[in-house]
This record gives structure tokens, C-alpha cells and sequence, in this order.
């Protein structure tokens, strides 16, 4: 009975530790099976977030490989959970971008899980799109703005769609696509161009209202206080000048002969500035008409508005005669200056002062001549006509006045030599014929011209600069 109770307990012994071995087998063969198992699932999923496969710890049991595979396997999945996280919401913000934008989102097939690159491109382009709106919300501000602006100065009502959206101030957004901001900026260079031409309007309307004002005469203060009435939106004082021409031209029709004097008074002016000769104003002929009609106020008007462009246009030019003019008219006072008797009495330096000055004037007037003659020929070659002044080629006068002033200096140096030949031959006295003392000479009443012309011509410098008068005699004609 011993044995058989021996042996039963170690029947048992034997069962019960069999039955463990089979069961740390079993656990053994589900660990290799669990570890086989997440081994796929890792280099699966490691696969699908473009990470390099797992690489398992060499020469550890197999439960701390289970651990070690279960604890990356389950990096792996919250890894693949924040991507998927991260994508969605970057998604949405690219959507709801790119829907404002009317732009293309950034594609990810459905169902794929992004790789960090992918992220990264991602959270560019949504950060791209974000300033891109940024930027197209700043310049759509701006227009805005300026089409705001631009509708209260010329009073223009939105009429499209595009701009009633664009000025609502409603808090739906506007549509901030590459058309919708190159169609605002059209309408603002649209509005631009419209302010421009209602500028352009008021200020001719200015202009004739103040020729009117000038023809009638009205009083400055008068002037001045219709300026001050004249106030608004750039239509409206388009409007009210408006009224103010047609209250004015109504005044003018009552009073066209006054109006058309002034007129005429303005085109003389004009006609004076441009050097027009009387051949050239007897051309228009309704200057002579004393028909005052409405008809030969404008064309009055266009003359004055001809005459006046013309002026204008070539106002250098008339200016640089001008000044070329009154250095020649200097230019003679001194030449005449240079033949008077009286100069070569040198008292203070006057005469070498002169001299000098007169040279300074001749230098300047040969350079103001060489200014005008290019300017000129430049205009007549790019207007292919002669430039005329008094009825005639201003460089054909400029050069007849320098030709003019070399004769007359010719004729004077051969009579001052004729008179200076004729003071030095003596001359016989008559028989019985008495001769006069220098007093009594000075106490007759009269002496000719030629005689004390001939007496100035022998008046000279001496060396030393002081004055010496001839010692020929002069003789003396009785009157």
C-alpha cells in the first residue's frame, strides 16, 4: 500500500508537472505567436508612416522582446493617431483657405496615412495660402477704400454686383479671388479715370466762368464769394459752375459789344507777345466787324485760344527775343554813346568804364544771337516753316540789324574821315572880308551843323588821356 501510494504521488507529481511544462509551452508557443503577430503589425504599420522597420534588441528573452514589440507597436499607433489628427486639421484650414482663394488644396490620396515630409509640405502650403490671403486681404482693403473714397468725391452710386459686395459691410466675406481683386482694381482705374475727366470738366468750366468773369468785370470780392458758394463733391461743383456759365453767358449775351472789346483788348495783347505784324492781324479779317453777334464772339474766342497756345508753346523763344532786344537797344545806347564828343572828356574813368561795359554788352548780345539762331532753326526744321516776327524771318532781321549797324558805323567813319580831310585844307579869305575873334564867333546867333560836327571830329585823346583840341582852324559859315 506504501508503494502504490508512493507511486501515486509521484504519478501525480509527474502529471502535475507535465501539465505545467505543457502550459509554459503553450505560453511560450503565444508569445512567439504574439510576437510574430506584432512583428507584421509593426513593420506594417511602420511601413504606412514611412518609418524605417524596427530593428528588435539581440540576445533578450522572448517576453522582453513581447514587451519591447508591444511597446513600439503601441508608439507606432499614437504616432499614426497624431498624424492622422494633424492632417485633419491642417486639411480644414486648407479647405476653408483655398475656398476663399478659389485656389486648389493640397492632395493626399483618401485613406493614406501622411508621412512628416507630407506634413510639413502641407503646413507650407497652408501657411502660404494664409499670407497669400493675407496679402489679397490687404490690397482688396485698400480698393475698397479707394473705391469708397473715390464714389464720395464724384458722387457715383455702386450700380454692379461685384462692387455692392465689395462695399457691404455685411459680415459674410468677401470672395477674395485673383478675378474678383483684378476686376476691383479695374473699377478703381475706371473710377480714376472718371475723376479725371469730371476734373478736367470743373476746371474748364473754371476757366470760361473766369474769362466770363473777366469780360463783364466782375469785382474780385464778387469773384470770391462764388468761389466760396461753390462747394461739395467734385459732381456737385461741376454742376453748380455749370450754372454759373449759363447765368454768365446770359449776362454776356446782353453785353456783346462790351464783351467782344475786351476780347479784342486780350487778343491785342496776345498779338503783341507773339510779334505779329499788321499784315499778319489784318488776316482776321471779324477783328474789323462791328456786327456783334454770338457768332463773332467765338470766333474771337478761337483766335485768342489760337493765339495764346501759340504763345505758350513758344514762349522761350519769344522770351530770348525779347531779351535780345533790349540788349540791343543797350548795345546802341552805348554805340551812340561811343560818338559823342563830350565822352572823351575822361574824368573819373568814365570812358574806359564804358568800353568795358560795352564790350561785356556786345560779348553777351553775340551769345544771346547764337542761342536764338539754333533754337530757332531747331523749331523751323521740326516745324518746317520760317520763324516770323514782324512779318518777316526773325533771323533775316536779326541779321539786317547787324548789317544796318555795320553800315551806318561805315558811313559814319568815312564822313568823320571826309570831315577830318576838309578841316586840314586852309581856306582863302574873300577880299575886305574881316576875321572874327573865337568870342565873337560864340556870340552869333546861329552856326550849321556841319561846322560843329566838324569841330566835335577834332577833339582827341592825347597820350596822357586828357582831352586836346585840334589845332586847324575851323572855319565858320555865317548864317
Amino acid at each position: 500500500m506504501q508503494l502504490e501510494r508512493m507511486q501515486a504521488v509521484k504519478q501525480h507529481i509527474e502529471d502535475l508537472l507535465n501539465e505545467m511544462i505543457t502550459e509554459e509551452c503553450q505560453l511560450k508557443e503565444r508569445i512567439e505567436s504574439s510576437i510574430e503577430r506584432r512583428k507584421k503589425e509593426l513593420t506594417s504599420l511602420r511601413n504606412e508612416l514611412s518609418l524605417d522597420p524596427y530593428l528588435a534588441e539581440e540576445g533578450i528573452s522572448i517576453l522582453q522582446m513581447e514587451k519591447d514589440l508591444r511597446l513600439a507597436l503601441d508608439a507606432t499607433l499614437k504616432e499614426k493617431n497624431e498624424r492622422l489628427e494633424e492632417l485633419k486639421q491642417l486639411q480644414q484650414q486648407d479647405e476653408k483657405l483655398c475656398a476663399e482663394l478659389f485656389a486648389t488644396p493640397y492632395y493626399i490620396p483618401t485613406g493614406s496615412i501622411p508621412s512628416r515630409s507630407q506634413l510639413e509640405e502641407l503646413k507650407e502650403h497652408v501657411r502660404m495660402r494664409s499670407d497669400e490671403k493675407k496679402q489679397r486681404l490687404e490690397v482688396f482693403l485698400k480698393l475698397r477704400n479707394e473705391i469708397r473714397q473715390y464714389n464720395e468725391e464724384i458722387g457715383h452710386t455702386p450700380d454692379s454686383t461685384l462692387e455692392k459686395e465689395a462695399l457691404s459691410d455685411d459680415e459674410e466675406p468677401f470672395c477674395l479671388t485673383n478675378k474678383n481683386i483684378e476686376a476691383l482694381q479695374t473699377l478703381v482705374n475706371k473710377l480714376q479715370l472718371k475723376k479725371e475727366s469730371v476734373i478736367s470738366t470743373r476746371e474748364a468750366l473754371k476757366e470760361k466762368v473766369r474769362l466770363l468773369w473777366n469780360r463783364l468785370r466782375w469785382p474780385v470780392e464778387k469773384q470770391e464769394q462764388c468761389k466760396m458758394n461753390i462747394k461739395g463733391s467734385i459732381t456737385q461743383e461741376v454742376t453748380k459752375w455749370e450754372e454759373e456759365l449759363l447765368r454768365l453767358e446770359e449776362l454776356k449775351k446782353e453785353n456783346l459789344k462790351g464783351v467782344i472789346g475786351k476780347v479784342r483788348q486780350e487778343l491785342d495783347l496776345y498779338w503783341e507777345k507773339c510779334l505779329y505784324s499788321t499784315e499778319q492781324k489784318s488776316a482776321f479779317h471779324p477783328y474789323y466787324d462791328d456786327n456783334f453777334t454770338e457768332d463773332l464772339l467765338n470766333q474771337h474766342d478761337e483766335e485768342v485760344m489760337k493765339m495764346k497756345l501759340l504763345y505758350e508753346k513758344n514762349k522761350a523763344l519769344y522770351d530770348g527775343i525779347a531779351k535780345w532786344e533790349a540788349t540791343w537797344k543797350q548795345f546802341m545806347e552805348l554805340e551812340k554813346k561811343s560818338t559823342n564828343p563830350n565822352r572823351l572828356v575822361n574824368r573819373g574813368g568814365t570812358l574806359l568804364k564804358e568800353e568795358r561795359e560795352r564790350s561785356k554788352i556786345h560779348k553777351l548780345l553775340t551769345k544771346l544771337g547764337e542761342d536764338l539762331k539754333r533754337s530757332i532753326e531747331s523749331w523751323e526744321k521740326e516745324q518746317g516753316c520760317n520763324f516770323l516776327i514782324k512779318g518777316q524771318r526773325f533771323l533775316d532781321y536779326m541779321a539786317n540789324q547787324w548789317e544796318q549797324h555795320k553800315l551806318k558805323k561805315e558811313q559814319e567813319r568815312l564822313t568823320k574821315k571826309e570831315d577830318s580831310a576838309v578841316l586840314k585844307t586852309p581856306m582863302k579869305r574873300h577880299a575886305g572880308s574881316t576875321t572874327q575873334t573865337p568870342l565873337k564867333t560864340r556870340k552869333l546867333h546861329g552856326v550849321s551843323n556841319l561846322t560843329v560836327l566838324r569841330a566835335a571830329s577834332c577833339i582827341s585823346l592825347t597820350s596822357t588821356g586828357t582831352a586836346a583840341v585840334a589845332r586847324t582852324p575851323i572855319p565858320v559859315c555865317k548864317i
